[in-house]
């Protein structure tokens, strides 16, 4: 059984800007209050800014997930997993988002967005809140993660 989160937070710099909209419209058809913490335009920023409000709200527990989105993902998953408790995954299909969530407990879902259509995007987040954290042996790996 799907195990719909309340709050989603959500930031991007402007490569990830045009994903976004449709991001927030999908999360939002499933009755997800969403934190959009920006970009706004496609005007050039620096992802680190709207990365760690969403890493924050998800550390917090204001937020049960978070979404970040930049061109090639990695560098807002590197600022998100700076976050103690954050475990920020990059997938760039379904397979691989279903497996950060059932294997490693992923909390943030890092997006490329320069290397996926919208359309793909959609469908890794689907998987992304579809997968749930299976336990067993995967969670003697993931209590291996420094939280700090």
């Amino acid at each position: 059984m799907e195990m719909i989160p309340e709050t989603i937070a959500i930031g991007c710099d402007h490569a990830g800007f045009p994903i976004k909209d449709p991001i927030i419209a999908l999360l939002r058809s499933k009755g997800i209050e969403v934190r959009d913490f920006g970009t706004f335009s496609l005007d050039s920023v620096d992802y680190p800014d709207f990365v760690h409000p969403v890493a924050d709200m998800v550390e917090q527990g204001h937020a049960q997930l978070g979404i970040v989105i930049c061109g090639s993902g990695n560098g807002v998953a590197m600022t998100a997993n700076k976050h103690a408790g954050i475990r920020a995954a990059l997938c760039w299909n379904e397979e691989l988002a279903s497996l950060a969530r059932r294997h490693n407990d992923a909390n943030v879902l890092a997006l490329p967005a320069r290397f996926i259509s919208p359309d793909l995007a959609l469908s890794i987040v689907e998987a992304f809140l579809a997968a749930e954290f299976e336990g067993g042996r995967h969670e003697g790996r993931v209590g291996k993660i420094p939280c700090n």
